[in-house]
């Protein structure tokens, strides 16, 4: 059976709802499409607290817990702040704490009853700051991360300069994501292209390393399971130097000094 107390906390969430569209609209931003996308996941929001007021129920939290999600999304893509939700999250705290406040003195609740519905609200409070943190955080890493993979595969491209030719010219320091990409970008295309010939220039790498020779032998070896012959170019002398004193075997690979040298080759080759 429901109590006395129950019937009052419905109320409150009730007199809030009644309201949520109105509430939704009392925080003005300059740029009127921000506004606009706001107010939905605003009106989310208040629904949230305001069930929050008369349930204990932990669906709250796993509505909570999408909502924080989207609303994560929503800023990283309109390229906010996070400032901008907890802003929201503690204004309407406020709004709809001053609405528990006024009934819980037009009520006479006892303290014990003020307090525990002000807890279990500041809970769900508490918890729209950790969601929307967290997501914030996840999306905004997300998206550093595909914006370095893509500047990374922009500069590491398969140019094609005949039909069957095509040259890798590698830039800055090849680590080991940007050995995944070269290794991806060069089958990728190979393949697409049916190219018979690649050559992956070195002169713009400032460093040959033991792993960055092992990455490169690698890419040979996959190449060549394709059918397609491999050579390098940009050897200069601190390259060569450097690999012969790894004792790197480069028997069987072809090697240029200069990209020229090298396009020249394969065109009498081919």
């Amino acid at each position: 059976m429901e109590s006395l107390l129950d019937k009052k906390l419905k109320h409150i969430t009730n007199l809030v709802l009644e309201k949520k569209e109105e509430f939704s609209k009392q925080k003005q931003y300059e740029e009127k499409d921000i506004q606009q996308q706001l107010e939905p996941w605003r009106v989310h929001l208040i629904q949230i607290y305001a069930d929050s007021v008369s349930t204990n129920d932990t669906k709250n939290f796993e509505v909570l817990e999408e909502w924080g999600r989207e609303v994560a999304n929503l800023l990283v893509v309109l390229q906010l702040p996070l400032d901008v939700a907890l802003e929201e999250i503690s204004y309407y705290r406020n709004v709809i704490g001053e609405i528990i406040k006024e009934e819980a003195k037009a009520e006479t609740f006892t303290f014990d009853a003020f307090y525990q519905v002000i807890s279990r609200f500041n809970v769900v409070v508490d918890k729209a700051v950790h969601w929307v943190s967290k997501s914030y955080m996840t999306d905004f890493a997300n998206k550093i991360q595909s914006a370095r993979y893509a500047i990374d595969e922009l500069s590491i491209p398969v140019v094609r300069i005949t039909k069957e030719i095509g040259v890798i010219p590698l830039v800055g320091d090849l680590d080991t994501n940007r050995a995944q990409i070269l290794m991806e970008n060069a089958l990728q295309h190979g393949s697409d292209y049916k190219l018979n010939w690649l050559i992956i220039d070195l002169y713009a790498v400032p460093i040959i390393d033991t792993m960055v020779a092992d990455q490169i032998f690698k890419v040979i070896g996959a190449l060549r399971l394709l059918g397609i012959q491999v050579v390098l170019s940009g050897i200069r002398a601190e390259i060569a130097q450097t690999m012969v004193n790894l004792g790197l075997d480069l028997a069987d690979i072809t090697t240029f000094s200069s990209l020229h040298q090298a396009v020249e080759y394969v065109n009498q080759a081919d």
